[in-house]
């Protein structure tokens, strides 16, 4: 009685239809395009919010347009891409596992693709003595020697916190959320909201490259990306070691 059941099982099995892998298109080249597309629309949003802040609003116009135009865009790209738009995001979703090595670098030249077009268009549509008296949405805040370590200590700090909210409410399994695209918005405008006066609250190297690159301002750039960027090690660590469920934490499983 078990022999014509198990050729039958057998038979169903050969006939099911395996899931097709997805097209090399949409593994490689579409989420690259998304990158592109995504951290261009944020960057343009973010830096046209600086230029154009005539109303004396302060950090809470910048701090807006930042954090919704995140949002936003996470929530119609994310399903491509991840929806990092940020080269420390990326770097930190790689180490928790989330994203492939070969696809690292990739991300990294949309990302930066992205911010100049963003900061290109920015340029476009603002006149020019605005767009100089504003250094093109570069970040400017650092006066003096004196005040690169606690610029620096901002930026791995306020990075540390978006990246946290990235890794835990996006890529940890056990704590993942669809609200994930609004719990980084919502971070975003709050880290910078708090840390603008600061260090200006950057926390994405190609937010500001693009605009360093299109302005030419390049005055102490180099914050701008150690601090997020050692923040990403230091929160993948974090979410690795001891924060992350069973499948992404490396020890005391």
């Amino acid at each position: 009685m078990a022999g014509p059941c198990l050729v039958q099982e057998v038979m169903d099995m050969e006939v099911k239809p395996q899931p097709s892998q997805p097209h090399w298109y949409e593994r490689h080249i579409q989420p690259c395009l998304a990158e592109l597309l995504g951290t261009a629309l944020f960057i343009f949003i973010g830096c046209l919010a600086v230029l154009e802040d005539s109303g004396g609003t302060g950090r809470l116009q910048p701090a807006l347009a930042h954090g919704l135009a995140l949002g936003v865009t996470i929530t119609v790209l994310g399903n491509i891409s991840g929806g990092h738009f940020n080269p420390a995001v990326s770097l930190a979703v790689w180490l928790l596992g989330g994203l492939h090595m070969t696809m690292l670098i990739p991300y990294w030249l949309s990302q930066l693709c992205g911010g100049m077009i963003g900061a290109g268009l920015a340029k476009a549509v603002t006149p020019s003595q605005r767009f100089g008296n504003a250094s093109g949405g570069a970040f400017d805040g650092i006066a003096a020697d004196e005040q690169v370590p606690a610029v620096l200590v901002a930026e791995v700090a306020l990075s540390s916190f978006l990246l946290l909210v990235v890794c835990m409410g996006a890529v940890n399994g056990s704590t993942r959320s669809p609200l994930a695209p609004l719990c980084i918005g919502l971070a975003v405008t709050a880290a910078s909201l708090a840390g603008g006066g600061v260090s200006g609250a950057c926390m994405n190297p190609a937010r500001a490259f693009g605009p360093a690159l299109v302005a030419n301002y390049w005055d102490y750039h180099w914050v701008y990306w150690v601090g997020p960027m050692v923040a990403a090690l230091l929160v993948g660590a974090l979410v690795r070691l001891l924060l992350g469920d069973q499948a992404t934490r490396l020890l005391l499983k």
